[in-house]
Formats: C-alpha cells, structure tokens, sequence
C-alpha cells in the first residue's frame, strides 16, 4: 500500500510539472500590428457624397425639421424585423453602422438603397464602395413598400 501511494505521488508530480511547463489546451495570442480606427466612423476607403441621389424611384426627399414620432416609430419596428442582422446604430457588423447616416449620404441616396439595392450594388459607386470594405455581403432587397422605407429613413434621423 504504500509503494501505490509513492507511486501515485511520483505519477501525479510528473503530470502536473511545474507551472511554467503547464500547456493550455488552445492558446491563440494575436498581436495588433496597429491600432484599429473606431468602426462607426472608418469611411476613410468609401466617399462621402451628399449629392449622389442612388439609383432608384425616389429623386428627392426633404425631411421636415422635426421628426415624426409616429412614422419614427413605425421605422424602428421595421429597422428591428428587416436590418438588424446586418446593421447596428453605433457600429459595424456585417454592413455599416446607422448612426449619422445622414452626415455621409443623402436621403434619397438612403431610401434607394433601401428599395433598390441589386440595382445600386451594381451601379452606384457609393454602393459599390461599400459592397468592397464590407467583404462583398450584397446587401439583400427586402422588398420595403415605399411607406416601410420612408419610415426607417425616418427612424435613422432619431439615431
């Protein structure tokens, strides 16, 4: 009895060793060859244009100065059901974050998109700039009546 328990003690230090000898089972260590830009507001590689339009049925749209709660509200449900596997407000996730969308594109250009993106991924530089930095994830047509686009244009002024 006490060889077996010499023995085991003898077994049990050998499979542990020291500390530093301990393996882990996966280590991955990443080194970051530089420091990342905030992803919300990295468009350094796609072009601001508040004078593009898109490609589309709507050639102009002009929001009133105040927002329309109801219509805002209407936006979000559909923001929530139809865009948020891909989009965030505040930052990137398979396309771009939502927040100040309005700062880099005009409205018409966002309500386009919304009702004709196969057509704008095609044709539209802005688009075609996006579809490249976000590793060529088409964005899918959701086939939104104008009322539902018109809402989460709406919506996204509330961001």
């Amino acid at each position: 009895m006490k060889n077996l328990l010499v023995l085991f003690t003898f077994a049990l230090f050998i499979s542990c060793g020291s500390s530093e000898e301990k393996k882990k089972g996966f280590e991955y260590n990443r080194t970051q060859k530089e420091e990342k830009k905030d992803t919300a507001t990295d468009v350094s590689e796609v072009p601001v244009d508040l004078n593009n339009k898109g490609i589309g049925p709507i050639k102009s749209l002009t929001f009133d100065e105040e927002i329309d709660q109801a219509m805002a509200a209407k936006g979000e449900t559909a923001f929530k059901q139809k865009c948020t596997a891909c989009h965030m407000a505040e930052r990137k996730l398979i396309g771009p974050a939502m927040k100040g969308i309005y700062e880099r594109r005009s409205p018409e250009w966002v309500i386009n998109i919304l009702l004709n993106p196969t057509e704008m991924l095609k044709q539209d530089p802005i688009a075609k700039a996006l579809l490249k930095k976000y590793n060529n994830v088409m964005m899918l047509n959701q086939n939104l009546s104008e009322e539902e686009a018109r809402a989460i244009t709406e919506y996204l002024r509330t961001l």
